[in-house]
C-alpha cells in the first residue's frame, strides 16, 4: 500500500489550498481515507475522513466549513480543499488509509484506526 500527498505550499491567511492524496496496493471499497496534520511541537491530529466506497464524511469541528474532503475513485485520489487559511493551519500534513469496518464518527480522527500512511506534504500559511 503506498499514499503519495502532494499540494502543500505558501499560502497567505484566507487563502485556499488544494491536497490530493494518491493511494496504490489496496482495494478501495475496504478501505476510509484520513486527513492528520502535524504542527511543529503538537500532536498529529486528525481532522476529516472519507469512506472510499459510498463517500460518507466525518469532519472535526476546527475544520468544517472550511476544509472540503472528497475523491474520486477513478483516479484512487483523494482530495482537501482548504479554505480561508489561518496562520494556525501551519503543519504536515498527511493522509491515512484505515480499514472501513472499524473507523466511524467517534473514532475517524484516532491515529491507530489507520494502518498506512503517506510521507506527508508541508503548508504554510504566512503573510
Amino acid at each position: 500500500v503506498q499514499l503519495v500527498e502532494s499540494g502543500g505550499g505558501l499560502v497567505q491567511p484566507g487563502g485556499s489550498l488544494r491536497l490530493s492524496c494518491v493511494a496504490s496496493g489496496f482495494t478501495p471499497d475496504y478501505y476510509t481515507i484520513g486527513w492528520f496534520r502535524q504542527a511543529p511541537g503538537k500532536e498529529r491530529e486528525g481532522m476529516v475522513s472519507i469512506v472510499l466506497s459510498d463517500g460518507i464524511t466525518y469532519y472535526t469541528d476546527s475544520v468544517k466549513g472550511r476544509f472540503t474532503i472528497s475523491r474520486d475513485n477513478a483516479k484512487n485520489t483523494v482530495y482537501l480543499q482548504m479554505n480561508s487559511l489561518k496562520p494556525e493551519d501551519t503543519a504536515v500534513y498527511y493522509c491515512a488509509a484505515g480499514w472501513a469496518g472499524t473507523i466511524g464518527p467517534r473514532s475517524f480522527t484516532g491515529r491507530l484506526q489507520y494502518d498506512y500512511w503517506g510521507q506527508g506534504t508541508q503548508v504554510t500559511v504566512s503573510s
